[in-house]
């Protein structure tokens, strides 16, 4: 079964993009270049769900979405192009906001430990749990609530009813009192902000409760529809969700391969921290990308401009966000995650510690020593091979700087050594306390550049030189050649296109700080380190006429909402500020209707058409580089999208199909997009062309000679050693070109006629880089005669 050459996420949702849809597309896809459909969630979902990832019915193909015959029929309309389907699963967890949309869960609240679901959940059913073992569910606004429940008789069975939650009434237990008969059931009603959670969640998020995938019987009967895909082959491969969420990872992709077979594609959202190897013990083909995505990145960002903007971070926020800070806020940040929402996550481990540890040391002491430990761990889970020194050295250090903590860390070490539940619940909380703490918190907080965060980025590593990003190209072409690679998914905190440009601040730092200090004197935003993180995603997305729709308004209020929510300095999602948001909303509207705006708008329109640079390159280099590219929908021409639920918005197909049909007639005009959609329409077709090229090819860099060489950065690839056939070529560091141009500098190409296969310009031998470049500021080369010596 052939790998893909190529991908292209689908977001799928009940009301605006079905399966229907995705199969109306595919004739688009197919003429882009795309192998294969890479599709979001599709497994039954609660109501109305817009992402897919709170399944409530492993068994079934969403019926909103348009059920399993739309699936095959989809199938169908990809084979006969020749197109291939991969799918995202979610085995972490399911939807239980709602437990009637969930029947696994509906029999365990009625049933409690004698539910035959109830192994399938991780549930804390143990006596000292705080509830007397029964099973808390945090949906009350406080303990008192208990007397607001009511009976709801309006349907077949009697339900207690709190406002519009409803939950089941065991068989002999009702009565008129509902506290009463509340108090008879399996589960505990009680306040969300109590401590006390019942069950292993998807991070904090009550809604999402985690499912036992290490218990065979759990991945069977939860893996039945996939597996019937696999049977009847409907799928070519799939995309793991959060597998550091399991109990064991390793088994759990062992187990999955065994279904899926070994040629089917398989790629998991593993995140990996700055430096860290992927397991190759592992049976998948690579990541998803997080990785990859960094690198491609960062090498357009100029390292020289880390002082200016480092200075004007600390000088507008008081925090400087360099390397120093941003790792002392860390653990500050992980710290409070550990003690505050998942608390209740810390200290079941911890009297898993006393148990299995047979400890005299207090359970505060083990809490203390927990927070201290999972802080410091640098990465999202410790057991994988590769990480085998991680948590003994991260110990030791504690141990040494807080000796005071030596009873419970080791009390901890021996559990962790000994035991069974504490290593596993160790790893599970480690992942949980790092996303919450950095990518959904500190992310939003550190503002030197934040394009530079990015789930599974590292802000403190200001770009990274041509050097790094070849050595990890190399890398990925030879360890994991066949990994997704990405610029965008329905997780990243900004599109691709909006990161480019803000990343372009890094060449014009002076030119940014002189525009704060006047935009600030014009409109002072509410709080200094607000101000200067909402700036530069108000500068990423603003367009460059100057013409701020009502719909763009909206949709950045809406993310400068939740952007100061998930920052908690001054609001949060659990306690609103009401002052503090609204000054931020009033703020935002005196930018967009106010003096600001001209100025935003001439800088924006000076440093635009370097971040159409950066943003072509990164875009051809993720596309030619080792890995299998992914394309997340709507990315072939710009996009101007933020975070979820923002990047998850309905795209317009009819568009993109005119400007696709219309791409043949001349040099591509950067302004409209039609460059961009030209770019990946000429990567993918060569993909598609010459695989062989591609995944398992070889990686060579490419180096130009003169006064600008610097400014450019590419690669050769090709299917055997020495012999190259496809080259991408792409303009860095633009700005610093703006005075002398690309001069004399040369880029010498292997023997042959090559041929642009964006612009259809040929070239051969030592050429001018500006002749390289004379229509695009990229180049993908292609060699014509391929039967000449190469180098």
């Amino acid at each position: 079964m052939p790998l893909p050459t190529s991908t292209y996420r689908l977001q799928l949702r009940g009301d605006a993009f079905t399966l229907t849809d995705a199969a109306n597309v595919v004739d688009y896809l197919h003429d882009l270049g795309v192998s294969h459909l890479y599709l979001s969630p599709i497994l039954t979902a609660t109501d109305g769900s817009t992402h897919g990832y709170d399944v409530t019915d492993t068994a079934t193909v969403s019926a909103a979405l348009g059920g399993r015959e739309a699936l095959k029929q989809l199938r169908s309309r990809a084979s006969e192009r020749g197109m291939g389907l991969i799918v995202d699963i979610v085995p972490n967890h399911v939807g239980v906001d709602d437990p009637r949309q969930n029947a696994w869960w509906w029999d365990v609240l009625l049933h409690g430990r004698e539910s035959e679901y109830a192994t399938y959940f991780d549930i804390d059913f143990g006596a000292d749990n705080g509830v007397d073992g029964k099973i808390a569910i945090p949906v009350l606004g406080s303990a008192s609530d208990v007397g607001e429940l009511t009976i709801d008789r309006s349907e077949d069975a009697p339900l207690l009813a709190f406002y519009e939650h409803r939950f089941p009434i065991a068989e002999g237990t009702d009565g008129d009192d509902a506290q009463v008969v509340h108090d008879r059931q399996a589960y505990r009603l009680v306040g969300w902000s109590d401590g006390l959670i019942g069950y292993r969640r998807f991070f904090s998020v009550n809604g999402l409760a985690g499912i036992r995938q290490e218990d065979l019987d759990v991945f069977t009967d939860s893996h039945r529809q996939v597996a019937s895909w696999v049977e009847d082959d409907l799928i070519d491969g799939l995309r793991v969700d959060h597998p550091d969420g399991l109990a064991d990872p390793a088994g759990y992709l062992t187990e999955l391969r065994g279904l899926l077979g070994p040629d089917r594609w398989l790629v998991i959202e593993k995140i990996l921290a700055d430096g860290e190897p992927l397991d190759e013990s592992l049976p998948v083909d690579g990541t998803t990308g997080y990785d990859a995505l960094a690198a491609v990145g960062g090498v357009f960002v100029d390292p020289e401009g880390v002082h200016a903007l480092t200075a004007l971070s600390q000088v507008r926020s008081g925090i400087a966000f360099d390397s120093e800070s941003l790792h002392e806020t860390e653990l500050d940040l992980k710290t409070g995650v550990a003690r505050g929402d998942l608390s209740p996550e810390v200290r079941r481990l911890a009297r898993a510690i006393v148990r299995e540890s047979a400890t005299t040391v207090e359970l505060e002491s083990i809490i203390d020593a927990i927070v201290a430990v999972v802080a410091a761990v640098p990465v999202y889970r410790t057991d994988y091979a590769p990480l085998a020194g991680v948590l003994p050295t991260v110990i030791a250090a504690i141990v040494e700087e807080q000796p005071e903590l030596g009873g419970g860390v080791g009390a901890l070490a021996t559990a962790l050594v000994t035991g069974t539940e504490s290593p596993v619940r160790f790893d599970q909380v480690c992942g949980a306390v790092t996303a919450k703490g950095v990518e959904d918190c500190l992310f939003y907080r550190a503002n030197r550049l934040v394009s530079l965060q990015e789930v599974g980025g590292d802000p403190s590593r200001f770009g990274c030189s041509t050097a790094y990003f070849h050595l990890t190209n190399a890398d990925r072409a030879r360890r994991w050649p066949a990994a997704m690679t990405t610029l965008s998914t329905h997780d990243t905190k900004r599109g691709e296109d909006v990161r480019a440009r803000i990343g372009v601040l890094s060449q014009a730092p002076e030119l940014w700080a002189r525009s704060i200090a006047d935009w600030e004197e014009l409109s002072p935003s509410p709080d200094g380190t607000t101000g200067m993180f909402l700036w530069q995603n108000l500068f990423g997305v603003w367009p460059v006429d100057g013409v701020i729709t009502s719909t763009l308004r909206e949709r950045f209020h809406a993310y400068a909402e939740k952007a100061i929510r998930e920052a908690a300095l001054r609001t949060t999602w659990t306690a609103p500020n009401d002052e503090f948001e609204s000054a931020v909303h009033a703020w935002l509207d005196s930018v967009f209707d106010g003096p600001v705006a001209h100025s935003m708008t001439t800088l924006v329109e000076t440093l635009a058409p370097h971040g159409h640079s950066d943003a072509l390159g990164q875009k051809l280099l993720n596309l030619a580089g080792p890995g299998i590219p992914d394309v997340y929908q709507g990315t072939e021409l710009w996009e101007d999208s933020l975070v979820d639920p923002d990047n998850r918005r309905p795209v317009d197909y009819s568009v993109r199909r005119a400007i696709l049909a219309a791409s043949n007639t001349g040099t591509p005009v950067i302004e409209t997009g039609a460059a961009k959609l030209a770019v990946v329409r000429s990567a993918l077709h060569v993909r598609r062309e010459r695989p062989e090229s591609f995944v398992g090819g070889t990686y060579a860099p490419i180096v130009a000679d003169g006064a600008a060489a610097e400014h450019l950065v590419g690669f050769a690839r090709g299917p055997v050693a020495g012999h190259h056939d496809v080259i991408a070529l792409a303009t860095r560091l633009s700005l610093g070109l703006s005075d002398e141009g690309w001069d004399d500098t040369t880029v010498t190409l292997p023997d042959g006629r090559w041929r642009d296969r964006i612009t259809d310009a040929e070239h051969t031998g030592t050429v001018s880089v500006a002749e390289v470049f004379a229509s695009l500021p990229v180049a993908l080369l292609v060699r014509d005669n391929e039967g000449t010596a190469t180098q």
